[in-house]
């Protein structure tokens, strides 16, 4: 459980980050574009110094990086979904919400054993 996690939770401080650098300038219309590049580019350091562990942490506990990854985008999604809400003030309709369940689902399907399920 442990081995989850850590990752998970250093994976939710690096979407943060990201999220911000992402999407956080749309606020802020009439800023110049490369001002607003190169601030994305400040959060997204920090963004790595979270992102980068959590995925050496969690391969050397025994997560594939198809599992990290698939980890990540459902992380990511939940931190989008708050960031929208609070930040940019946006609702989110049924079909977002449907979405996310579809995707949760890829994430439970990861971590089934595929000799659990006759693959190989």
């Amino acid at each position: 459980m442990r081995a989850f996690l850590i990752p998970a939770a250093l994976l939710v401080i690096s979407n943060t980050f990201m999220t911000f650098a992402w999407y956080g300038h749309l606020k802020y219309e009439k800023t110049a574009l490369w001002i607003v590049i190169l601030v994305s580019w400040g959060i997204a350091f920090f963004e790595y110094c979270f992102q980068v562990p959590a995925n050496r942490i969690g391969n050397l506990a025994g997560t594939s990086a198809g599992q990290l990854k698939i980890m990540q985008e459902a992380i990511t999604l939940v931190v989008f979904a708050i960031f929208a809400r609070l930040y940019l003030g946006e609702r989110l309709t049924w079909n977002y919400y449907a979405a996310f369940v579809l995707i949760f689902g890829a994430v439970c399907l990861v971590f089934i054993p595929a000799s659990s399920v006759g693959g190989s």
